[in-house]
């Protein structure tokens, strides 16, 4: 009967000793977490020069990629200004009536590639080439109007330069169309330019990405060589890799999240420095350019993404380090 007894109460006196460890294992790992944090920060704090030049190098290394985003977006918004979205111009054949007209323009505007479509009658056109300076005395002695009508296909925004050239092969071949004026060489560089610009934004943002992640990288690695006694006898007495390792790591996060911070201001910097200028540029062009600035979540995100790539090259370069000191 006791040995019975026994054999029930004891899982039921485990089971609280088994949470109790648990609970005092998830503490302690909790507080040498905190306690990293706090180390690796003060431990920049210390030595604020060398702290500072490695943040530096790493911000404007971050905000180079944003700057060059920042223009090459601009630079979309300026193609559009001078005619990216330049209307299409469709010349009907002489003779076609305000039916026939009204009729083909019914068929373009279901186009999804065409934001709208606007039908201009020869009287229109008679009127500009009157308001034209050296036309008004040489349109006095027609006869009549030789003008056509003329449909003024505007561009969806967004199309994109395929879309609108297969659109203009479709309206060239259709009846009563006798030619067609697109800027559509226009539309074809400046879309291939912006395709080399992208690419080349992403590859800057890469190595850039790449040389934050080795300044990071050398800075740990120097910090665990000039730590490497006091790392030898944690190892000697038991203390794991994870261990050993997470104050650099935390090091790394704050280099990277701090690095990010500066590249993000930087760029809101830039944003200012170029506000005026644009504005001018923006009037030039009768406020058809409208410039913008960097979103609000990229601003964001900058900090956190740097804060993982610090956290990334201190991973690695502990790594590599205590492997070798073990």
């Amino acid at each position: 009967m006791n040995a019975s007894s026994e054999s029930l109460h004891a899982p039921a006196d485990a089971a609280p000793r088994n949470a109790h460890s648990r609970g005092s294992r998830f503490g302690s790992w909790r507080e040498h977490h905190g306690w990293s944090a706090a180390s690796s920060l003060r431990r920049l704090a210390s030595r604020p020069f060398g702290s500072l030049l490695t943040i530096s190098v790493m911000g404007l290394a971050l905000a180079l990629p944003l700057a060059f985003y920042l223009l090459l977006g601009n630079v979309q918004k300026l193609g559009d200004a001078l005619g990216r979205s330049q209307a299409i111009s469709v010349f009907l054949q002489p003779g076609q009536a305000a039916p026939q007209a009204q009729l083909l323009a019914t068929q373009l505007a279901d186009r999804a590639e065409l934001a709208a479509v606007v039908v201009k009658t020869p009287q229109q056109g008679m009127d500009e080439l009157a308001r034209m300076q050296g036309f008004s005395g040489a349109l006095q002695t027609l006869d009549d109007n030789p003008l056509p009508y003329v449909l003024q296909l505007q561009p969806r925004a967004g199309a994109s330069a395929q879309a609108l050239e297969q659109l203009v092969a479709d309206v060239r071949g259709m009846h009563g169309v006798d030619m067609v004026q697109d800027s559509g060489s226009w539309r074809k560089r400046l879309d291939a330019l912006l395709g080399v610009g992208n690419r080349a934004a992403l590859v800057l943002a890469s190595l850039l990405a790449l040389a934050a992640l080795l300044v990071v990288g050398n800075t740990v690695r120097v910090d665990i060589a000039s730590r490497s006694e006091e790392i030898g006898v944690l190892l000697l007495v038991g203390a794991s890799g994870a261990f050993v390792r997470r104050p650099y790591l935390y090091a790394g996060i704050w280099y990277g999240l701090f690095s990010g911070i500066l590249a993000a201001l930087l760029a809101v910097l830039i944003e200012f420095a170029l506000a005026a200028p644009v504005a001018q540029l923006s009037q030039a062009y009768d406020g058809k350019l409208q410039v913008g600035g960097l979103p609000l979540w990229l601003l964001l995100a900058v900090p956190l993404a740097a804060a993982a790539l610090g956290w990334l090259g201190a991973r690695l370069v502990s790594a590599w380090q205590l492997r070798k000191a073990a």
